[in-house]
């Protein structure tokens, strides 16, 4: 049986999606340091515990595991810490990307699933964006998505490695099981954040700018359960057998939610006051992002199906209370 290399598939949308390969009959081959990931969350599959610099260990596997394709969540993936640590962003995402790109192209492989960001827009001209709208990252981490798809495109022309770059929003959720669920640490993500704090472990939840040209003064963004975005890397994958190009899409929902309608919202769905705080703004940080999402609609055939703000929020209520790791 051919295997699928995922790379970064102990972390949090990578364990959902190795899970959803499973279920449709892939063999997942999962790739991870574990410095965010958790092995706890790959119950299905093979777990192999290394760095994607290793280009040694690569070789190994995609020439002993008969690997037909790579589905790639590895990398960093904070803002802020981005625009702090830019070495070591471009390093990590952009120098390690290329070093799998390079072992797949001496082997042969030529299917890739790209775990890319809506962060490559920057800040919208318009909205909802839609997959041509100009990429101006405004951050190193946006910029570092952008590269991979710049060198997946001349990889295209120039080798034939055929790719599916995926600009989701922001993931958010749990697995409708409560079995998998995100877990970061620190965690700084706004919904497991905002959960936490319903908790009590978290003494009050921290507003960046409320002075954005939004309906409340806070940041929007478009929020997309996590299950979702597996089923999508599920569609991609096998939307590359027979593709004649590389492709690229928005994963979003179409609709905004402010920070503070979060908040409002979790507090509802929790039953629990969820204390606030106003902070100055972050750097990096774009006043909305809201997907049009048509053409995954029209190509792959993908909608979200779990991606209601009530939906996300029960089910990351419910990982909440039975976190498994």
């Amino acid at each position: 049986m051919k295997s699928v290399l995922v790379t970064g598939g102990a972390g949090y949308i990578g364990s959902h999606t190795v899970r959803e390969l499973v279920e449709n009959g892939f063999h997942p081959i999962v790739l991870d340091n574990l410095k965010q990931g958790h092995a706890e969350a790959v119950p299905e599959g093979e777990l192999i515990v290394g760095d994607l610099a290793d280009a040694v260990l690569l070789d190994s596997i995609v020439d002993k595991e008969n690997v037909d394709g790579v589905v790639h969540f590895a990398g960093l993936c904070y803002v802020g810490e981005s625009v702090s640590q830019p070495g070591r962003y471009y390093e990590e995402n952009v120098g390690n990307g290329l070093t799998l790109l390079q072992v797949m192209r001496r082997h042969g492989v030529k299917k890739f699933v790209f775990s890319s960001s809506c962060a490559v827009y920057g800040d919208p001209l318009h909205l909802p964006i839609e997959e041509e709208h100009p990429k101006n990252p405004v951050n190193p981490y946006g910029e570092s998505k952008l590269f991979i798809e710049s060198i997946l495109r001349q990889y295209d022309r120039a080798y034939e490695l055929r790719s599916v770059s995926l600009r989701y929003f922001n993931a958010a959720g749990a697995s409708l099981d409560a079995r998998l669920g995100e877990s970061h640490d620190p965690e700084s993500h706004l919904i497991p954040r905002v959960l936490r704090a319903a908790r009590g472990e978290i003494e009050k939840i921290e507003i960046y700018g409320d002075d954005y040209p939004t309906r409340d003064g806070s940041c929007v963004r478009d929020y997309i359960h996590v299950q979702d975005l597996a089923i999508a890397h599920v569609a991609a994958y096998r939307w590359l057998d027979g593709a004649s190009t590389s492709e690229y899409f928005n994963l979003g929902t179409g609709t905004g939610y402010s920070v503070r309608e979060v908040v409002e919202q979790a507090s509802r769905v929790t039953g629990q006051n969820i204390p606030s705080e106003v902070r100055s703004r972050r750097p990096g940080d774009p006043p909305e992002l809201v997907a049009d999402g048509q053409k995954a609609a029209r190509l792959l055939g993908w909608k979200p199906q779990h991606s209601e703000l009530e939906k996300i929020l029960t089910t990351a209520w419910t990982w909440e209370q039975n976190r498994r790791y």
